[in-house]
C-alpha cells in the first residue's frame, strides 16, 4: 500500500530526524534543570539552553539576548500584543492589526479592547495584500503596537513588513509579527526587516511541537512587556517557568538546518505547487486560487472549485492529508475569516481547499496527489471539467 501523501504543512511539519536526534539525550540522561547550577547536570542544562538560544537567534537574524523561549507562536503573540500594549499604555491606547491575522493575533487584541484600548482591524484587498498607505492613515499619535503577519497561514500572502515597519517608526509604534509560516520557507532577518516583536514555533519549521521564541530588536530590558505569567524569573523575567529543554533542544537543531536546506526547499515547493497547478487547471477551467500569486510562501496553495464543497471534495480523497481552510478552523461550522477579508460569502468559503508542500513532498507524491484529485473532480464535477 501507498502511504498517505502529506499536504499539509502549513498545519505542521514532519519532526526532522536531526531534531529527534537531538532531543533524545534531554529524554534521558541530560535531565537537568537549567536553573539548578549548583551541580553539574543542571549546569549542562543551562548551557545546552543558551547554545540553542544561540541558534534560533541566529536562524531570524538576531543576537543571544533578544530572544526567549515560549511554549509556540500563540503564547509568543498573546505575550508581545499583550505585554506590549500593557507595558505601553501610558504613552498610548490605540493598537491597530489586519483582518486576515491569525486568531491569536486577533483574539489578543480584542482582550485588549476589553481592557479599553482601541482596535484598529484594517482590511485587505481581494488578493490578500495590505495597502500600506491604508496602514499609515490608520496610525495615530496614540498608537503603541502594530500587529502584522509576515506570511499568513491559510492564503500564504506576504505583508510587506520593511515598508509597514518606516510607517510605524514614522510614528512611534511598535510593529510585531507573527513570522510562524515564514521560518523555514523564507529568509528572516530581524534587523533588515525593522520588526520590533517576532513570533515564532518549531513545529511549522521540523521541529518539535510544544516549544516557540518571541524575538525582540534590541532585548527586552528596553521594551518592559508585562509578562502573562508569574512565578521564577526564567527567561529574563518576561516568561517564567522551567524551560522545555527537550523541544528547545529540538527547535534549535531545526533551526540549524535552515541555512542549508531553506533555499532548495523552498525552490523545489515552488516547483511542485506550480506543476500541481497546471494539472488542476487542465481538468477544472473556472479553478480559484485565493490570494496574490506572487507575494505568496512557496509552496501554499488555497484553492476553490466553485459549487464544490471541499468536505465532498476531501471525502474523495482519503489518501491525501489536506485542510478544509485552516487547520484551526476545519472542525468549525464557522467559515474561514480570512477568506471572508478577501470578500468570500460562507458558500464560497466553504469551497476551499489548503495545500502545503513541504521538504518532505516528493514528486511522486505531486503526481499522485494531481491524479487524485483530477479522478476526484471528474467524478463530482462531470459537466465542469474536461478532458
Amino acid at each position: 500500500m501507498h502511504r498517505a501523501i502529506y499536504l499539509d504543512h502549513h498545519a505542521t511539519t514532519p519532526l526532522a530526524p536531526e531534531a529527534r536526534a537531538a532531543m533524545l539525550p534531554f529524554l534521558d540522561e541530560e535531565y537537568g534543570n537549567p536553573s539548578s547550577t549548583g551541580h553539574e547536570l543542571g549546569r549542562r542544562a543551562a548551557r545546552a539552553l543558551e547554545e540553542a538560544r544561540e541558534v534560533v537567534a541566529s536562524a531570524v537574524g538576531a543576537r543571544r539576548g533578544e530572544v526567549i523561549f515560549t511554549s509556540g507562536a500563540t503564547e509568543s503573540d498573546n505575550l508581545a500584543i499583550l505585554g506590549a500594549a500593557r507595558a505601553l499604555r501610558g504613552r498610548g491606547d490605540h493598537v491597530v492589526t489586519c483582518a486576515t491575522e491569525h486568531r491569536a493575533v486577533l483574539d489578543a487584541c480584542a482582550q485588549l479592547e476589553r481592557e479599553g484600548f482601541r482596535v484598529t482591524v484594517l482590511p485587505v484587498e481581494s488578493n490578500g495584500v495590505l495597502d500600506l498607505e491604508r496602514l499609515e492613515r490608520a496610525i495615530d499619535d496614540h498608537t503603541v503596537l502594530v500587529s502584522l503577519m509576515h506570511g499568513n497561514n491559510e492564503i500564504g500572502v506576504l505583508h510587506d513588513l520593511a515598508g509597514a515597519a518606516e510607517r510605524c517608526h514614522r510614528r512611534g509604534a511598535l510593529l510585531h509579527s507573527d513570522a510562524t509560516q515564514a521560518l523555514g520557507r523564507l529568509p528572516l532577518d530581524l534587523q533588515a526587516l525593522g520588526v520590533d516583536l517576532l513570533s515564532i514555533t518549531a513545529h511549522k519549521a521540523y521541529g518539535p511541537k510544544g516549544v516557540g521564541a518571541l524575538v525582540a530588536r534590541g532585548g527586552f530590558e528596553a521594551l518592559q512587556l508585562a509578562p502573562l505569567f508569574h512565578g521564577g524569573g526564567q527567561e529574563g523575567r518576561v516568561r517564567p517557568g522551567t524551560q522545555n529543554t527537550i523541544g528547545i533542544a529540538g527547535f534549535a537543531a531545526a533551526c540549524a538546518l535552515i541555512p542549508s536546506r531553506l533555499a532548495p526547499d523552498a525552490a523545489r515547493a515552488q516547483r511542485q505547487s506550480r506543476e500541481f497547478l497546471a494539472r488542476l487547471r487542465a481538468v477544472a477551467a473556472d479553478l480559484v486560487v485565493h490570494g496574490d500569486l506572487e507575494r505568496r510562501l512557496p509552496g501554499n496553495l488555497n484553492l476553490r472549485f466553485p459549487g464544490l464543497a471541499a468536505r465532498a471534495l476531501m471525502e474523495r480523497l482519503p489518501e491525501l492529508a489536506l485542510s478544509a481552510g485552516a487547520a484551526c478552523h476545519s472542525g468549525s461550522a464557522h467559515p474561514s475569516h480570512v477568506l471572508a477579508a478577501l470578500g468570500l460569502d460562507a458558500e464560497q468559503a466553504r469551497c476551499a481547499v489548503r495545500i502545503g508542500f513541504g521538504r518532505t513532498t516528493t514528486d511522486d507524491d505531486v503526481e499522485r496527489a494531481a491524479a487524485s484529485f483530477e479522478r476526484a473532480l471528474r467524478e463530482l464535477r462531470p459537466r465542469a471539467t474536461r478532458a
